[in-house]
Order: C-alpha cells, then structure tokens, then sequence
C-alpha cells in the first residue's frame, strides 16, 4: 500500500516547498530552485494513473482505461471508483482515505498558491471521496472497506483493464466493526468538506453529512477491523482514527459535540511520528490551529500536550 501514500507525501512535501520558496524568497528561488511547479503537476498526475472505474474525457493519463467497472458486484452494489493501491489492483479504504485526507489538508493549507494546479488537486480529492460515498452509503448498516482479494492480486501482474482475479467486496457492520477504517474514512469526507465549501456547498454538505454518520457508526461499533484483517487494516489498534475523526468533524463543524468526544477519547499513546498507521501527532497539531483559529484557548486542550 506504500505507493498511494508515498506519492501523497512527495505532492504534501511539494506544496510545502512552493509555499516555501516563494512566500520566503520570491522570484530569485524560482530561477534558482528545481522547478516544484511541474513537480507539482506531476505528483497529481500520478493520482490519474492510480484511478480506478470509469474514467472521464478530461482523462490526462490516455494510456490508462476504464477498469473495475463491476467492482461490488458481489455484494449487489456499485463500487466502482476510487484508487488502486500501490502496484496493486486492490482497492484498500484505509490508506486511501488517509491519502484523501491529507490532500484534503494541503490543499486547505496552500490552496491559494496552487494556481492553475487547484482544479487538479480538487480532482484527486473528489475521485477519492465519490468513491468513499458509495462505500458509506450504498448499504444502511454497512460501511464497504475494500474491494479485491489481496492475496490473488499479489500474484497477479495484470493491469486493470485484463485483470480476471476475483473481486472479493469487504465490509464493517455492527458485529464486524471497523472502527480504524471507518474513524479515517469520516475524516476524509469531513477535511474534504472543507475543501469544497467555497466551490460546491451542496456537494461539501453531503460529505459532512455524510462523515458525521461515518464516525458515530465508528463509536458506537467499535473494534479494529485489523483484527480480522491485516491488509489495509491499522496495525495501532484504531483509538488515533477515532481521535482524527472526532477532530477534523470539530474543524468542520466547530460544534462542542466533537470537543467533548475528543475529550472524551484522550491522547494515551504519546506522538512520536505521523503515518497512515499512526495519526496522533496529526490530531494534535490540527487541533492546536483549531485553538488558534476558532475562538478555542490552546489551555482548554492543554489536556492533549502533556
């Protein structure tokens, strides 16, 4: 699953650096500096070749087709979309929307310094959390998690378009919980709320609403889905998705209800690294701007930063 996030974390890095280099030093970096504008244009082009489903006219990848198109079909539902992970033709919800969140987050972060490379950014997110809907909403009761037998696709080096393994379709419910996955995918849909606000609120208020229902499924029904499955599944049990969950709902939403549930889960691993697996030292700084940015003292979260 390393692919997928890792080409996140060079376009996060990239972000980082234009901001950087020309916030700071101006023109002289530019002519100066490694070109981060088509580094940057490249990292998201990437996301293009990782599409899974139909793929549209605006496709710039053309060597790429559509693929997976009865992904779900198992189940009786459509989960077609999404991303493929890594060199993989599996479809796994937790690294995915991980990677989603974290564009959602750079994109809130720099968004204004993106230029013509913002529309692109919003496309990467948007394919992500289209995907994300059905999985959440496509079954009442069920959150959908991933499509493909990992274990038939290892061995396996067909593209998408021929691939012929079976498309196995996994699921959480309430006496399958799943709270990792589903904790990180209602963080994926709240953080990419945001990113659509301004551009289309009707869109962003289904993804709230949408998140909300994600998360209060992930508490009420709790439980690790990597104890049942160890691909695309948390190897740190899933209290850090239910924190990062309940904290990118607060910045949404600014709503006491996820103060309190934050409050209430506490911070009991101490923040040593930030990754798809661990996403404690993440709540943390997301919660410090929210202290910052929304009316709430930095003091009344002095309980998060021992």
């Amino acid at each position: 699953m390393g692919g997928l996030i890792q080409t996140f974390f060079i376009t996060w890095v990239l972000f980082c650096s234009i901001n950087i280099s020309f916030s700071r030093f101006g023109a002289q970096a530019a002519s100066i500096n490694p070109n981060y504008k088509e580094a940057l244009a490249k990292s998201l082009l990437f996301f293009q070749g990782q599409r899974s489903g139909r793929l549209p006219p605006s496709q710039q990848i053309t060597w790429r087709s559509h693929s997976g198109l009865s992904d779900g079909r198992l189940a009786n539902v459509d989960l077609s979309g999404g991303y493929y992970d890594a060199g993989d033709n599996v479809k796994f919800n937790l690294p995915m929307a991980f990677t989603t969140t974290m564009l959602s987050w750079s994109t809130l972060e720099y968004g204004k310094r993106l230029g013509p490379q913002l529309p692109n950014a919003r496309a990467a997110i948007r394919w992500a959390t289209d995907y994300l809907l059905k999985c959440a909403t496509a079954t009442p009761g069920k959150i959908y998690v991933g499509v493909g037998d990992p274990n038939a696709d290892h061995r396996c080096w067909e593209r998408p378009e021929d691939m012929d393994t079976v498309r196995s379709v996994y699921s959480v419910s309430p006496s399958n919980p799943g709270s990792d996955v589903a904790g990180e995918m209602a963080a994926a849909l709240a953080a990419a709320s945001l990113v659509f606000r301004s551009s289309d609120r009707q869109y962003a208020g289904l993804l709230l609403r949408t998140a909300r229902k994600v998360l209060q499924f992930a508490l009420q029904y709790r439980g690790a889905y990597s104890e049942l499955n160890r691909f695309g599944s948390t190897f740190n049990y899933f209290q850090d998705e239910l924190l990062w969950g309940a904290a990118w709902l607060f910045r949404a939403t600014n709503e006491v209800q996820y103060y309190n549930i934050i409050k209430s889960l506490g911070a009991d691993d101490q923040p040593d690294l930030f990754s798809w697996d661990n996403k404690y030292s993440g709540a943390h700084v997301l919660l410090s701007r929210v202290s910052t940015q929304d009316n709430y003292s930095v003091l009344e979260f002095g309980w998060l930063f021992p």
